[in-house]
Protein backbone atom coordinates (compact mmCIF):
# COMPACT_ATOMS: atom_id res chain seq x y z
CA UNK A 1 0.00 0.00 0.00
CA UNK A 2 1.69 3.50 -1.09
CA UNK A 3 1.45 5.46 1.90
CA UNK A 4 4.25 7.67 1.68
CA UNK A 5 3.14 9.98 -1.13
CA UNK A 6 -0.08 11.35 0.30
CA UNK A 7 1.67 11.40 3.98
CA UNK A 8 4.63 13.50 2.88
CA UNK A 9 2.50 15.97 1.00
CA UNK A 10 0.09 16.38 3.94
CA UNK A 11 3.19 16.12 6.56
CA UNK A 12 5.06 19.54 4.50
CA UNK A 13 2.08 21.18 4.81
CA UNK A 14 0.57 20.39 8.69
CA UNK A 15 4.30 19.54 10.30
CA UNK A 16 5.01 21.16 13.52
CA UNK A 17 7.78 23.32 14.38
CA UNK A 18 9.55 21.27 16.58
CA UNK A 19 13.33 22.81 17.33
CA UNK A 20 14.73 18.67 16.18
CA UNK A 21 13.14 19.84 12.64
CA UNK A 22 15.46 22.60 12.78
CA UNK A 23 18.30 22.59 9.44
CA UNK A 24 21.48 21.84 11.19
CA UNK A 25 19.81 20.99 14.82
CA UNK A 26 22.77 17.97 14.43
CA UNK A 27 23.11 14.54 15.82
CA UNK A 28 23.90 15.01 19.39
CA UNK A 29 20.83 17.24 19.76
CA UNK A 30 18.78 14.76 18.41
CA UNK A 31 20.70 11.99 19.94
CA UNK A 32 19.68 14.12 23.23
CA UNK A 33 15.87 14.64 22.50
CA UNK A 34 15.24 11.12 21.45
CA UNK A 35 16.12 10.16 24.68
CA UNK A 36 13.98 12.81 26.63
CA UNK A 37 11.06 11.94 24.81
CA UNK A 38 10.52 8.72 25.63
CA UNK A 39 7.66 8.48 27.65
CA UNK A 40 7.71 12.27 27.78
CA UNK A 41 5.39 14.79 26.11
CA UNK A 42 7.38 17.30 23.68
CA UNK A 43 5.32 19.93 25.83
CA UNK A 44 7.64 19.39 28.62
CA UNK A 45 10.78 18.57 26.75
CA UNK A 46 11.36 21.52 24.76
CA UNK A 47 12.76 24.31 27.35
CA UNK A 48 14.33 21.11 29.48
CA UNK A 49 16.12 20.21 25.65
CA UNK A 50 16.97 23.57 24.93
CA UNK A 51 18.20 24.41 28.62
CA UNK A 52 20.16 21.46 28.22
CA UNK A 53 22.38 21.74 25.01
CA UNK A 54 22.83 25.51 26.16
CA UNK A 55 25.26 23.90 28.56
CA UNK A 56 26.23 20.72 26.82
CA UNK A 57 25.95 21.73 23.22
CA UNK A 58 28.36 18.72 22.42
CA UNK A 59 28.89 14.80 23.63
CA UNK A 60 32.43 16.01 24.96
CA UNK A 61 31.20 19.09 27.18
CA UNK A 62 28.40 16.53 28.91
CA UNK A 63 31.20 13.33 29.60
CA UNK A 64 33.62 16.44 31.46
CA UNK A 65 30.55 17.02 33.85
CA UNK A 66 29.71 14.65 36.63
CA UNK A 67 26.37 12.22 36.05
CA UNK A 68 25.18 14.12 39.52
CA UNK A 69 25.12 17.31 37.05
CA UNK A 70 23.02 15.46 34.38
CA UNK A 71 20.83 14.04 37.11
CA UNK A 72 20.44 17.72 38.64
CA UNK A 73 19.67 19.27 35.37
CA UNK A 74 17.03 16.68 34.30
CA UNK A 75 14.68 18.35 36.59
CA UNK A 76 11.23 16.82 36.74
CA UNK A 77 11.22 15.13 33.18
CA UNK A 78 10.45 11.85 34.53
CA UNK A 79 12.71 8.22 34.51
CA UNK A 80 16.02 9.46 35.52
CA UNK A 81 17.73 6.63 34.31
CA UNK A 82 17.87 8.48 30.93
CA UNK A 83 19.72 11.12 32.28
CA UNK A 84 22.52 8.85 33.38
CA UNK A 85 22.83 7.05 30.18
CA UNK A 86 22.34 10.29 28.31
CA UNK A 87 25.97 10.96 30.62
CA UNK A 88 27.49 7.81 29.80
CA UNK A 89 26.45 7.85 25.92
CA UNK A 90 28.69 11.03 25.78
CA UNK A 91 31.31 9.68 27.53
CA UNK A 92 31.32 6.25 25.44
CA UNK A 93 31.10 8.99 21.70
CA UNK A 94 33.69 10.89 23.71
CA UNK A 95 35.91 8.17 24.08
CA UNK A 96 35.07 5.80 20.78
CA UNK A 97 34.03 8.34 18.01
CA UNK A 98 36.62 11.20 18.77
CA UNK A 99 33.44 13.16 20.41
CA UNK A 100 31.15 12.92 17.03
CA UNK A 101 27.76 11.06 17.54
CA UNK A 102 28.48 7.80 14.91
CA UNK A 103 26.00 7.68 12.05
CA UNK A 104 26.35 3.55 11.95
CA UNK A 105 22.94 1.88 13.86
CA UNK A 106 25.56 -0.84 14.96
CA UNK A 107 27.71 1.62 16.61
CA UNK A 108 24.72 3.44 18.17
CA UNK A 109 23.29 0.59 19.65
CA UNK A 110 26.86 -0.25 21.24
CA UNK A 111 26.67 3.11 23.40
CA UNK A 112 25.12 3.20 26.71
CA UNK A 113 21.25 3.45 26.98
CA UNK A 114 20.51 3.18 23.26
CA UNK A 115 17.67 0.67 21.62
CA UNK A 116 16.55 -0.04 18.30
CA UNK A 117 14.34 3.29 18.24
CA UNK A 118 16.80 5.78 18.92
CA UNK A 119 19.38 4.04 17.20
CA UNK A 120 17.50 4.41 13.69
CA UNK A 121 16.09 7.42 14.65
CA UNK A 122 19.39 9.30 14.93
CA UNK A 123 20.69 7.13 12.00
CA UNK A 124 17.59 8.59 9.92
CA UNK A 125 17.28 12.26 11.05
CA UNK A 126 20.23 13.36 12.02
CA UNK A 127 22.17 11.73 8.71
CA UNK A 128 19.34 11.47 6.36
CA UNK A 129 19.92 7.32 6.12
CA UNK A 130 17.07 4.67 5.36
CA UNK A 131 16.32 3.00 8.28
CA UNK A 132 12.14 2.63 9.28
CA UNK A 133 11.68 3.97 12.61
CA UNK A 134 9.05 3.00 14.69
CA UNK A 135 7.15 4.16 17.75
CA UNK A 136 4.08 3.91 19.02
CA UNK A 137 2.52 6.60 16.83
CA UNK A 138 3.84 4.60 13.79
CA UNK A 139 2.80 0.96 14.63
CA UNK A 140 -0.92 2.52 15.08
CA UNK A 141 -1.36 4.02 11.69
CA UNK A 142 0.21 1.20 10.50
CA UNK A 143 -2.25 -1.29 12.46
CA UNK A 144 -5.36 1.02 11.31
CA UNK A 145 -4.26 1.86 7.54
CA UNK A 146 -2.31 -1.39 6.51
CA UNK A 147 -3.74 -4.38 8.91
CA UNK A 148 -7.17 -2.95 9.57
CA UNK A 149 -7.06 -3.37 13.38
CA UNK A 150 -7.84 -0.38 16.29
CA UNK A 151 -4.79 -1.12 17.77
CA UNK A 152 -1.21 -2.67 17.03
CA UNK A 153 -1.19 -5.28 19.91
CA UNK A 154 1.97 -6.22 21.54
CA UNK A 155 5.35 -4.63 20.17
CA UNK A 156 8.00 -6.80 18.38
CA UNK A 157 10.76 -4.87 16.72
CA UNK A 158 11.31 -7.50 14.18
CA UNK A 159 7.75 -7.75 12.89
CA UNK A 160 7.44 -3.93 13.85
CA UNK A 161 10.19 -2.68 11.44
CA UNK A 162 9.88 -4.63 8.65
CA UNK A 163 6.24 -3.89 8.53
CA UNK A 164 7.79 -0.06 8.37
CA UNK A 165 10.25 -0.89 6.02
CA UNK A 166 8.06 -2.45 3.13
CA UNK A 167 6.35 1.45 3.59
CA UNK A 168 9.46 3.45 3.42
CA UNK A 169 10.18 4.58 0.04
CA UNK A 170 13.50 3.92 -1.09
CA UNK A 171 14.66 7.27 -2.13
CA UNK A 172 16.34 8.17 1.47
CA UNK A 173 15.24 11.76 1.45
CA UNK A 174 11.88 10.50 0.82
CA UNK A 175 11.81 7.95 3.30
CA UNK A 176 13.06 10.60 6.44
CA UNK A 177 10.59 12.59 5.57
CA UNK A 178 7.98 9.30 6.06
CA UNK A 179 9.43 8.39 8.83
CA UNK A 180 9.02 12.18 10.51
CA UNK A 181 5.40 12.03 8.98
CA UNK A 182 4.04 8.71 9.64
CA UNK A 183 5.43 9.65 13.34
CA UNK A 184 3.22 13.03 13.33
CA UNK A 185 0.26 11.86 11.65
CA UNK A 186 -0.24 9.25 14.41
CA UNK A 187 0.45 11.95 16.86
CA UNK A 188 -2.12 14.48 16.02
CA UNK A 189 -4.27 12.89 13.77
CA UNK A 190 -4.35 8.78 13.90
CA UNK A 191 -4.86 9.29 17.69
CA UNK A 192 -5.19 6.62 20.47
CA UNK A 193 -8.66 7.76 21.29
CA UNK A 194 -10.24 10.20 18.94
CA UNK A 195 -8.98 9.90 15.86
CA UNK A 196 -9.61 12.64 13.38
CA UNK A 197 -10.40 10.76 10.51
CA UNK A 198 -12.16 13.43 8.47
CA UNK A 199 -8.56 15.60 8.04
CA UNK A 200 -6.23 11.87 7.59
CA UNK A 201 -4.65 12.29 4.09
CA UNK A 202 -5.03 8.54 3.93
CA UNK A 203 -9.03 7.88 4.88
CA UNK A 204 -9.72 6.58 1.64
CA UNK A 205 -6.87 3.79 1.57
CA UNK A 206 -7.78 2.88 5.51
CA UNK A 207 -8.58 -0.60 6.03
CA UNK A 208 -9.72 -0.23 9.58
CA UNK A 209 -11.85 2.59 8.31
CA UNK A 210 -13.26 0.58 5.57
CA UNK A 211 -14.21 -2.24 7.80
CA UNK A 212 -16.33 0.09 10.34
CA UNK A 213 -13.87 1.11 12.77
CA UNK A 214 -13.94 -2.85 14.29
CA UNK A 215 -12.99 -2.85 17.79
CA UNK A 216 -9.59 -4.49 18.96
CA UNK A 217 -9.52 -7.91 20.26
CA UNK A 218 -6.37 -9.33 20.80
CA UNK A 219 -3.80 -8.92 23.46
CA UNK A 220 -4.21 -5.31 25.44
CA UNK A 221 -1.53 -3.85 26.96
CA UNK A 222 -0.41 -3.50 30.47
CA UNK A 223 -1.79 -0.49 32.31
CA UNK A 224 0.49 1.39 33.72
CA UNK A 225 0.14 1.54 37.77
CA UNK A 226 -1.46 4.74 39.70
CA UNK A 227 1.44 7.55 40.44
CA UNK A 228 0.01 8.81 43.38
CA UNK A 229 1.43 7.31 46.30
CA UNK A 230 3.62 4.89 44.10
CA UNK A 231 6.94 3.65 44.46
CA UNK A 232 7.90 5.86 41.70
CA UNK A 233 6.36 9.24 43.46
CA UNK A 234 8.56 8.10 46.60
CA UNK A 235 11.84 8.31 44.27
CA UNK A 236 10.67 11.31 42.97
CA UNK A 237 10.25 13.22 45.88
CA UNK A 238 13.65 11.55 47.48
CA UNK A 239 15.09 12.73 43.74
CA UNK A 240 13.98 16.26 44.28
CA UNK A 241 15.53 16.51 47.88
CA UNK A 242 18.99 15.96 46.34
CA UNK A 243 18.65 17.88 43.25
CA UNK A 244 17.88 20.76 45.66
CA UNK A 245 20.98 20.47 48.12
CA UNK A 246 24.64 21.26 47.13
CA UNK A 247 25.59 19.32 50.18
CA UNK A 248 24.58 15.52 51.41
CA UNK A 249 20.88 15.36 52.60
CA UNK A 250 20.64 13.16 55.87
CA UNK A 251 18.66 10.20 55.92
CA UNK A 252 16.52 12.31 58.68
CA UNK A 253 15.61 14.61 55.86
CA UNK A 254 15.20 11.93 53.45
CA UNK A 255 12.21 11.14 56.39
CA UNK A 256 10.41 14.27 55.84
CA UNK A 257 9.31 13.46 52.27
CA UNK A 258 7.41 10.18 52.57
CA UNK A 259 5.59 9.08 55.94
CA UNK A 260 5.65 5.31 54.91
CA UNK A 261 9.56 3.93 56.20
CA UNK A 262 9.18 0.70 54.41
CA UNK A 263 8.32 1.99 51.27
CA UNK A 264 10.51 5.44 51.56
CA UNK A 265 13.45 2.61 52.39
CA UNK A 266 12.47 0.62 49.05
CA UNK A 267 12.19 3.63 47.10
CA UNK A 268 15.87 4.72 48.24
CA UNK A 269 17.72 1.38 47.95
CA UNK A 270 16.06 1.07 44.50
CA UNK A 271 17.37 4.71 43.87
CA UNK A 272 21.07 3.35 45.11
CA UNK A 273 21.25 -0.10 42.54
CA UNK A 274 20.10 1.96 40.07
CA UNK A 275 23.00 4.72 40.76
CA UNK A 276 21.16 7.80 40.43
CA UNK A 277 22.25 8.74 43.75
CA UNK A 278 25.37 8.00 46.15
CA UNK A 279 25.57 6.53 49.84
CA UNK A 280 28.17 9.03 51.76
CA UNK A 281 29.33 9.19 55.47
CA UNK A 282 27.23 12.06 55.80
CA UNK A 283 24.06 10.99 53.74
CA UNK A 284 22.69 10.89 49.99
CA UNK A 285 24.23 12.88 47.08
CA UNK A 286 23.46 12.40 43.59
CA UNK A 287 26.70 10.72 41.88
CA UNK A 288 29.89 11.96 41.38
Amino acid sequence: MPLAPAVNAWFAVNRRDLPWRADGFGAWGILVSEVMLQQTPVVRVIPRLTAWLERWPTPASLAASSPGDAVRAWERLGYPRRALNLHAAAVAITARHGGVVPRDVASLLALPGIGDYTARAVAAFAYGDRHPVVDTNVRRVIARAVNGAAQAGPASTKRDLAAMDTLLPLDPVEARLFNAAAMELGAVVCTARAPRCDVCPIAGDCRWRAASYPPYEGVKAAVQAKFEGSDRQVRGLIMAKLRASDIPVTADEIATVWPDAVQRERALAGLLADGLIASTDDGFTLPE
